[in-house]
């Protein structure tokens, strides 16, 4: 089998040359992607909250609006290489070259150049950062080297590109609903997730989008995720509105989320 370290040879390589990009454009002046990104909505939530499900919702709108949803299959396959299923089987060993792909490839997605009015990304490097990579820390299969490295990474990053974030939709579950959900979906990585797993991923998002105690980026857009397909229609719907409120709302900054009475108003 491929070598952790040989793959985080590959991954680093990656990295260093999407740096290279990024200090180049810092040598004149602004970040990397700068000026370059449309309104960009990201949706967050834990592993089976229908991130997916909610994306193709937004398929009716692919003329105007790019689409990305999270690069799975990417990690599924990196030279050969299934670094999702090494990394549950093996933590230790692979959490670290798995998360800096992870880093690698949501960086690509929200530097990747669009013409489309709006992009829609499933997850970002927010959640990365804030929950999957907080999460190993804390239980260990980070150890504090490599977590360092990583905060050191995410550091340059703030500094030196440009991460279009304008508003956040948090598919918002309860953990015993999404582990139900991926017990159905019986993806062959996921079989050895337990619940506590997914407990402790929901209190970090909790931690992020509702009780705001990481950075916040943008303005949270709340779903209940816990709905089953039938009833979760009407979810999306509320998110369509709030999405293209929010676009509304960057061209007219004195009337950012107001209700349609008053919005009325301001603008008489």
């Amino acid at each position: 089998m491929t070598s952790a370290t040989h793959i985080s040879r590959i991954i680093n390589k990656g990295l260093a040359g999407l740096m290279a990009n990024a200090t180049s454009s810092m040598r004149c002046g602004q970040k990397f992607a700068q000026d370059s990104q449309p309104f960009t909505v990201l949706i967050e939530g834990n592993i089976g909250s229908g991130k997916t499900t909610f994306l193709n919702h937004f398929q009716k709108y692919k003329d105007d609006i790019c689409l990305i949803t999270e690069p799975v299959e990417k990690w599924r396959n990196l030279k050969g290489v299934n670094l999702l299923d090494n990394m549950y089987k093996n933590p230790e060993m692979w959490a670290m070259p798995f998360q800096s792909y992870v880093t690698l490839t949501m960086l690509q997605a929200h530097t990747a150049p669009t013409d489309k009015k709006m992009k829609i990304i499933e997850r970002s490097i927010y959640s990365s950062r804030f929950c999957f990579v907080e999460n190993m820390y804390r239980n260990g299969t980070l150890e504090k080297g490599m977590y360092n490295t990583l905060q050191e990474w995410y550091k340059f990053i703030e500094s030196s590109i440009h991460v279009q974030a304008d508003l956040i939709i948090y598919l918002r579950t309860s953990p015993e609903v999404v582990h139900e959900r991926i017990r159905q979906r019986a993806r062959s990585e996921e079989t050895c997730v337990p619940l506590k797993y997914l407990q402790e991923l929901h209190e970090l998002h909790e931690d992020w989008l509702i009780h705001q105690r990481r950075p916040q980026q943008c303005k949270v857009f709340v779903l209940d995720a816990d709905l089953n397909l039938e009833n979760i229609g009407s979810e999306y719907q509320r998110s369509e509105a709030s999405i293209f409120d929010a676009i509304s709302a960057t061209h007219q900054p004195s009337a950012v989320f107001v209700s349609p009475s008053k919005r009325q108003r301001l603008s008489s």
